[in-house]
């Protein structure tokens, strides 16, 4: 089986409270302590790669970031998905080619869009389906699309907002849909009425990846929220080595 089979077929019959857990490498050193915990499969996440290479979330050059993908997918033998945020502006084409190229067999892509004053706003959603659509034609079954619905980030909270976008995209090719940030309240909601599965992201202080999963959730990915907790306890360490 290839690793995009592999990665596709790890979505599909799962049973409640026992979703795809998901962590989010941002090294070629994480990613193999990820594999050999038992990670059947990974998931950079954009915010943690950026920290690791000294960027700000966003401002990663599309090369610098392709490069540390291909890093981690070349350091692990299991299938790797990638955050490459909204495209980078590249053609479908061309960000298929060059996400390929790294080895990794699946993405997020997000409708967010940034403008001039350096603010996120919504996309259309009939235009970011119609992305995900050349992005599905020029991939083929190559890779596994997750399509990152950014309603509830963007302070839009009713759930309806985010079905009605999820539906869009899942009926342009999308693999699977993450509405980020979505409480736990409106994953029941999101569950009945997105078709297929349902990617949602575990916070510190949120339920456990084995509740979102009883919740209704497929997949459960970390952000850069596992960095996190790693610098906390190299601080500790930093912190140790500091005292006289």
């Amino acid at each position: 089986m290839s690793a995009v089979d592999t990665l596709r077929a790890l979505h599909h019959d799962r049973a409640p409270g026992d979703p795809l857990i998901l962590p989010g490498p941002w090294d070629a050193a994480s990613a193999r302590v990820f594999e050999e915990a038992g990670s059947p499969a990974l998931a950079t996440p954009s915010a943690g790669i950026a920290l690791s290479l000294g960027y700000e979330d966003g401002q990663v050059p599309p090369g610098e970031m392709f490069a540390a993908i291909a890093r981690v997918v070349r350091s692990v033998s299991v299938p790797v998905s990638a955050d490459i945020e909204g495209g980078y502006g590249l053609p479908p084409k061309e960000l298929v080619e060059r996400l390929l190229a790294t080895g990794a067999v699946g993405c997020n892509l997000e409708d967010s869009v940034k403008g001039e004053d350096g603010r996120s706003t919504l996309k259309d959603p009939a235009e970011h389906a119609g992305f995900l659509a050349e992005v599905r034609a020029a991939a083929g079954d190559r890779l596994f699309v997750n399509a990152r619905v950014d309603t509830f980030l963007r302070g839009v909270p009713e759930p309806e907002a985010a079905i009605e976008r999820a539906r869009l995209y899942v009926a342009a090719g999308a693999d699977c849909v993450y509405p980020i940030l979505a409480p736990a309240e409106a994953i029941p909601a999101l569950r009945t009425g997105i078709e297929g599965p349902l990617n949602m992201v575990a916070e510190p202080v949120g339920p456990s990846p084995r509740k979102l999963g009883e919740l209704g959730a497929t997949r459960v990915t970390f952000g850069p929220g596992l960095l996190h907790r790693s610098l906390t306890a190299l601080r500790d360490i930093a912190d140790e080595l500091a005292r006289p």
